[in-house]
């Protein structure tokens, strides 16, 4: 058994900053962050654009980004998350830079601002078309210099510890409950450890996994969410799924390559096959349109021609100047055989961000106590129906800071849990094929993308339901009776995942940003079929 101050699952920019925060508010406790996979795989490594930030207050302004945001997440944020988060972040990134992050300067030695999509003016900091793999490095040495933090890899966590574990008694949402821990896997010796701790903050990424097409790493199979709620916290807007409109069209590919929003930005546009510019037929900003608008306008056209992608155009770039903001995309294109100054780029939607989660306050404390949540696990309240872009590694800084603050002033009321048990695994044996947990995880994907996909119907989802119900009663009877592996935990939260999408997509009754669904569309000549 493992005893913590602090235990701190995922390890990237929410997890890594919320362990800084503490260590250095608090630093005679201990902190323990556990990672599934290495310490620096994580969404936060693959994010391309930046972060959003209001620096250049000539030009803009806290209000202008307010508004954007607002404006993107279709009007269903909580505005005072969405004050507090865009004036909080010229201070969070200041601390990001004073622990060594780089971000790109112009050549006055000032911090270059981009632009992408749903943003009125230029104000996204960032490194090349690699910012998330800086930061996540930056952190990570910052961490390593901090002798309070302890980081444990290959360590996936099965359950969190409550009263339900603890008294053997089942819980509801309405229940006054507390965490005390989690239960883990250690991946390197096999074998269920114990951790208590007096303080969990969840920082374990999205849910991209659960669709065909994803930008996300094969590690973000919603694992946060899904313990969160079988813990029985809150969980809220799970039918807010951001579909980013430009990966990579590779057949077959896991993760698809993401070209940045920053690129149509920087001026690339949008075509059909025949070299059309389409976009401006759904929304006069075109190309800088709001991510849920540009995708849902791919998604129509490709249905419109039977193509399987679109292409984005960057021949009338200078390609020098391309070369140098967006290097990393240059040169796998050019893997792929894609010259960019010759050849279109083929894209297609893929599934990038969570914008619901678990419901998390102000100080980013969720419904059950001493759990917190950070990052894309949680549900802010930020943003609303829709993420606006380069906002979400903003919102972790922050409600980073907001965490660590308000744990150092509950942290003396709170005392370790003497009664927590260990794990029971009697009664289970080793699987003797896993076919059958890699034929489900199959279904799971190509289901979720074809009927809780951009577009979605009534139907659609009722069938979706009835699917969902046998996996979740095939994979319970396999995980009673079955030695734990990451592959079957896995494929038991995206079938948690998968229902609580399609069942949340089944209760909203209106359009809305990341939501779309014929059946409430009373101007869609679509047939439900």
């Amino acid at each position: 058994m493992i005893q913590a101050d602090f235990l701190i699952i995922g390890s990237g920019i929410a997890g890594l900053t919320t362990a800084i925060k503490l260590a250095e508010l608090l630093p005679d406790k201990r902190i323990v962050i556990i990672t599934k996979a290495d310490e620096s795989e994580s969404n936060t490594k693959y994010a391309q654009g930046g972060i959003a930030v209001v620096l250049d207050e000539l030009t803009d302004s806290f209000d202008k980004h307010i508004e954007d945001t607002i404006k993107a997440g279709a009007g269903l944020n909580n505005p005072k998350v969405v004050e507090m988060v865009i004036k909080e972040g010229p201070k969070r990134l200041k601390e990001l830079i004073g622990w060594g992050a780089a971000f790109d300067l112009d050549k006055n030695g000032e911090i270059q601002l981009g632009r992408e999509g749903g943003h009125t003016e230029h104000r996204i900091v960032h490194h090349k078309d690699i910012t998330g793999f800086e930061l996540e490095q930056t952190l990570l040495r910052k961490v390593a210099e901090l002798d309070n933090i302890e980081l444990h890899q290959f360590y996936y966590t099965i359950d969190l510890i409550t009263e339900h574990q603890i008294n053997k008694i089942d819980t509801t949402l309405d229940s006054d409950i507390k965490c005390y821990g989690a239960y883990v896997l250690n991946q390197l010796t096999e074998s269920i450890e114990t951790i208590v701790s007096r303080f969990t903050i969840l920082a374990t990424g999205g849910v991209g996994q659960v669709y065909q097409t994803t930008t996300n790493p094969n590690i973000a199979t919603g694992d946060g969410v899904a313990i969160a709620y079988r813990a029985k916290a809150k969980i809220v807007d799970m039918e807010f799924v951001q579909f980013h409109p430009t990966a990579l069209y590779d057949p077959g590919i896991s993760p698809a390559f993401l070209i940045s929003e920053a690129v149509r930005g920087y001026g690339a546009h949008l075509k059909n096959k025949e070299e059309k510019r389409f976009v401006f037929e759904y929304d006069e900003r075109g190309e800088l349109a709001s991510r849920d608008i540009v995708a849902k306008a791919i998604d129509s056209e490709m249905k419109r021609s039977g193509e399987e992608c679109v292409y984005l155009d960057c021949r009338h770039l200078n390609i020098n100047d391309f070369k140098e903001h967006f290097p990393n995309i240059y040169s796998k294109c050019a893997d792929k055989g894609i010259i960019i100054n010759k050849d279109m780029i083929p894209v297609v939607p893929a599934a990038h961000y969570l914008c619901g989660g678990v419901a998390v306050d102000l100080h980013g404390k969720t419904s059950i106590g001493n759990l917190y949540a950070c990052g894309e696990v949680s549900r802010t309240g930020l943003h609303g129906a829709n993420r606006l872009a380069s906002n979400s590694l903003l919102e972790a800084i922050v409600y980073a800071h907001n965490i660590a603050a308000h744990i150092k002033i509950a942290a003396p009321g709170v005392t370790f849990c003497q009664q927590v048990p260990e794990w029971n695994s009697e009664g289970t044996s080793k699987p003797k094929e896993l076919v059958l947990i890699n034929h489900t995880k199959s279904e799971v994907q190509q289901t979720m993308t074809n009927f809780v996909g951009i577009v979605r119907s009534n139907q659609r989802l009722e069938r979706a339901v009835k699917r969902n119900k046998l996996w979740f009663e095939e994979t319970e009877e396999l995980y009673k009776t079955t030695t734990l592996s990451v592959p079957l935990c896995e494929l038991r939260n995206l079938i948690s995942v998968a229902y609580l999408i399609t069942q949340q997509s089944q209760i909203r009754k209106e359009n809305a940003g990341g939501f779309y669904n014929l059946g409430l569309d009373k101007s869609s000549s679509v047939e439900e079929i």
